[in-house]
């Protein structure tokens, strides 16, 4: 399984989603959406957005004297990068034990439909292919 430069930290993934809702947004504002539930100091969340700019997490657009904040990746893009991590380190990179993980653990019948009609159609998918 191939390293994802879009594995984000817990705190990175806080500050994304926050511009998520907000972009394009200036820093106080994130801040500011983010001081109750973290307690972070401008100057936190200000160096997180500058690191996160410096890994190509977000990007950044000057107006006048503000500076813009807005997410470089998408949402599917990050939740890759976390599903990614999470099944190399816990599952040393195989899928398959990690759904085997998943599907032993207080599954519905909704949820069991709902997938395997996505299998489904992805094998359909990989039939086309060949």
């Amino acid at each position: 399984m191939a390293e994802n430069k879009n594995q984000l930290t817990e705190a990175e993934w806080r500050i994304i989603k926050a511009v998520w809702k907000a972009e394009p947004c200036a820093a106080p504002a994130i801040q500011e959406a983010l001081q109750k539930r973290t307690g972070w100091s401008y100057s936190t969340v200000k160096t997180l957005m500058d690191r996160m700019v410096t890994k190509g997490l977000l990007r950044t657009r000057r107006v006048r004297n503000i500076i813009l904040y807005s997410a470089a990746i998408t949402k599917k893009q990050a939740q890759r990068g976390e599903i990614l991590r999470t099944v190399k380190r816990a599952f040393d990179g195989a899928l398959t034990p990690m759904m085997q993980f998943l599907l032993e653990n207080n599954v519905s019948k909704k949820q069991l439909d709902e997938i395997e009609k996505i299998i489904k159609s992805k094998k359909q998918k990989v039939k086309r292919k060949r």
